[in-house]
């Protein structure tokens, strides 16, 4: 006989402790790329998951052994309507404390309510507006103490074909590129109360980054949540095959956070890196299946296709974010040659 292995690799990376639910679930931008462009842009975009389906396409990654070939790409269709920019808000800086709010200024309620039929009282129950020109003025005055800009956008739930839900989600967005801060500040005052497209924000083609809640899984135990092996189930054991790892540490004093224990699986903040667009149409009727998506329906707005699984279930809120370390930088979307519109409700 061999000898017996002592030793095993640690399940579950420790960067993504503590494993507990996500606290919302629109996730916040917590860090954004500095973008090049000549013209002020928002770094984010708001979309919902539709569902999957397949693809082929031109191979034009640089370097790839299918180089020019046609391949077989799964994709991911979000349904991504115009947004509304609801507000302006605008931060300083001080070394000691980060970043602290100088002001913001709100669009006006006849502007969304009537408008764009918004019912942003459904998202903030006590909001009040005040006059937005006067907010304007003020935020003027402190331009020279002015950091960062940014802006708050709510989505239109009710453009969307998968969702019954009249409450927008909203999220807050930079003002990259231009050639200075005050560009963004203008660019900013200028679509105050205005809809915001995902092509404003995005090209075909382009790497982004997707930042999502994960699918929930509720409490988990060991097996399952940190593929410990089971116990032989014919001998050595007394208790159940499905038991912890053993000892978690000296039982007077702590446990050791790195044993596996059960607990929350699911239902995680995550952030994966460099997806890319492969297309941006108007009329999601063109990718929608036969039947429309599980769980969904149909597409009836601004589609997105993404290369690759998106985190989530179907009407699942996803944000779309400039890449903070692209690979490699597209100069054109690649060339589709066929998309799957087979129903997926099986036989």
């Amino acid at each position: 006989m061999g000898a017996r292995k002592k030793h095993a690799p640690r399940r579950g990376s420790l960067g993504l402790r503590p494993r507990k639910r996500a606290s919302r679930l629109v996730p916040r931008v917590k860090s954004w790329p500095e973008v090049v462009s000549e013209n002020p842009l928002p770094l984010a975009f708001l979309a919902y998951k539709a569902g999957m389906t397949h693809a082929f396409i031109i191979d034009d990654t640089p370097g790839s052994m299918t180089h020019g070939r046609e391949i077989f790409v799964p994709v991911t269709v979000l349904e991504a309507p115009p947004m509304v920019a609801v507000a302006l808000r605008v931060y300083g800086y001080d070394p000691n404390i980060g970043f602290y709010t100088l002001g913001e200024a709100w669009a006006q309620p006849e502007t969304l309510i009537n408008q764009y039929k918004l019912d942003i009282n459904r998202a903030i129950p006590r909001l009040r507006f005040p006059d937005t020109e006067k907010a304007i003025k003020r935020l003027e005055e402190k331009l020279n103490d002015i950091y960062d800009v940014r802006i708050i956008a709510a989505t239109q739930p009710r453009l969307v074909g998968g969702l019954s839900k009249k409450k927008p989600d909203l999220i807050e967005i930079k003002i990259g590129g231009g050639k200075s801060l005050e560009e963004r500040f203008n660019y900013a005052t200028k679509i105050l109360g205005s809809e915001i497209k995902i092509t404003d924000v995005f090209k075909e083609g382009q790497l982004v980054d997707v930042i999502a809640v994960t699918r929930g899984k509720g409490f988990q135990g060991v097996i399952k949540r940190f593929g410990v092996k089971e116990l032989p189930r014919w001998h050595k054991h007394r208790k159940g095959s499905r038991s912890g790892p053993g000892t978690r540490g000296p039982a007077t004093t702590f446990s050791w956070s790195e044993v596996p224990q059960p607990g929350q699986m699911g239902y995680h903040r995550r952030t994966e890196y460099n997806k890319r667009i492969i297309k941006i149409g108007e009329n999601g009727l063109e990718v929608t299946p036969a039947g429309g998506f599980l769980h969904y329906g149909i597409v009836r707005s601004t589609y997105v296709l993404l290369a690759g699984s998106v985190p989530g279930t179907p009407k699942r809120p996803i944000v779309l974010r400039h890449p903070v370390r692209p690979t490699w930088t597209p100069e054109a979307p690649p060339r589709i040659t066929f998309i799957s519109l087979q129903s997926k409700q099986g036989n």
